[in-house]
């Protein structure tokens, strides 16, 4: 059974930095897609980053890219969402997602993935 657990949203400012992490149990990370979507209030949930499998390279969302840092301790079961340099705009409840039956082309469709975590507040004020 896989589960995923969020932590470490929160209140910030403009420019201010957060780090996410998302504890996973039952998820082979070498057989896995783990990804970061986002849902901002009367919005689609959106991607953010993927880890694809076993993969070194990590994907971004182009809104993101340059400010936002996946990363994963294979140790700890975890992956991490480090993101710096807020905007309003990222203002958001941050879904950790898992699925392995993904290929490189779907990772980015929320609708492919199943197994989700309960989600963190994002929210950056100006």
């Amino acid at each position: 059974q896989v589960t995923l657990v969020e932590s470490g949203g929160g209140l910030v400012q403009v420019g201010d930095s957060l780090r996410l992490s998302c504890v996973t149990s039952g998820v082979a990370f070498n057989r896995y897609t783990i990804s970061w979507f986002r849902q901002a209030p009367g919005k689609e949930r959106e991607f953010v980053a993927a880890i694809f499998r076993s993969g070194s390279t990590t994907y971004y969302a182009d809104s993101v890219k340059g400010r936002f840092t996946m990363s994963r301790d294979n140790a700890k079961n975890t992956v991490y969402l480090q993101m710096n340099s807020l905007k309003p705009e990222d203002t958001a409840i941050y879904y950790c997602a898992a699925d392995r039956t993904l290929i490189l082309s779907s990772i980015r469709d929320s609708r492919l993935y199943d197994n989700w975590g309960q989600g963190t507040q994002v929210s950056v004020s100006s």
